[in-house]
């Protein structure tokens, strides 16, 4: 069964980790996937890697950060495949450095709230009105669940999670009479090539100290640690017709962490 054939989809972050997992998998599903990533040779990977498998992907250059860029691709987008029903804000990140909001360095602070939360809200603000013009669409937001809790050691992080979640919310509020759907997907440790090769594994830890502790916390949460595919599979499921009764959620899939 092809869940999202005929449907236009733009993953940002698509190069690799999350969003290439998503593109891929929204590829075999029928979708038409606009790889929307500021490094192009990770962009053009991804692109190839869809049409290598059978699936229509468009690499389109485009910075999270940059309104210009981001309206740009938007059009692009359109432009391509003549319409968009899925906007999937997969570029995101943390930086080790992120700490207690006593000692954070500022620069971390801007970086994280451009690359989290800017980028999700000008993602939203030029692909909304492109899915109106469909006729409605879903937009999945990428949170953490850092934003679910209070136990984070990287402040600037849950807070910029926390409001990619308040966000998600008051835009599904909005537009949920237009035929839009918004959610959010909380992801605990996702072993991307980003995490390992900071963190390291449970087993193997990486060159930064991992102030969260993986390897008790996988013992006390054995589904808090996953791979891409794991999300990505959220996502789908988010994306597609089958989910038409969920918006304004913000969906744990940290392995209970936020719960108990």
């Amino acid at each position: 069964m092809s869940r999202l054939a005929d449907k236009v989809a733009i993953i940002t972050g698509a190069g690799a980790g999350i969003g290439r997992a998503a593109a891929l998998m929204f590829a075999r599903e029928g979708a038409k996937v606009v790889i929307a990533e500021i490094d192009r040779e990770r962009g053009q990977s991804t692109a190839d890697a869809v049409a290598t498998a059978g699936g229509a992907a468009e690499f389109i250059e485009m910075d999270v950060t940059d309104e210009t860029s981001v309206a740009d691709a938007v059009d692009r987008a359109v432009d391509a495949y003549g319409r968009l029903n899925i906007l999937y804000n997969c570029a995101g990140g943390s930086l080790p450095e992120d700490s207690a909001v006593t000692d954070v360095d500022m620069a971390v602070w801007e970086r994280t709230m451009s690359l989290d939360l800017l980028g999700t809200f000008l993602a939203c603000r030029y692909a909304i009105p492109a899915l109106i013009e469909a006729g409605g669409g879903s937009v999945i937001n990428m949170s953490s669940g850092a934003a679910l809790r209070g136990g984070s050691p990287a402040h600037v992080y849950t807070a910029a999670k926390g409001a990619v979640v308040s966000l998600t919310r008051a835009l599904a509020g909005a537009y949920a009479g237009r035929g839009i759907r918004v959610n959010a997907i909380c992801a605990g440790r996702i072993l991307t090539e980003r995490i390992t090769r900071t963190y390291g594994t449970p087993e193997a830890p990486g060159p930064v100290v991992d102030r969260q502790n993986s390897a008790d916390r996988a013992k006390e949460y054995p589904f808090w640690i996953g791979a891409p595919d794991d999300i990505a599979a959220i996502a789908l499921f988010l994306a597609c017709d089958e989910s038409r009764m969920i918006t304004g959620a913000a969906i744990p899939a940290d392995g209970g962490r936020s719960a108990y």
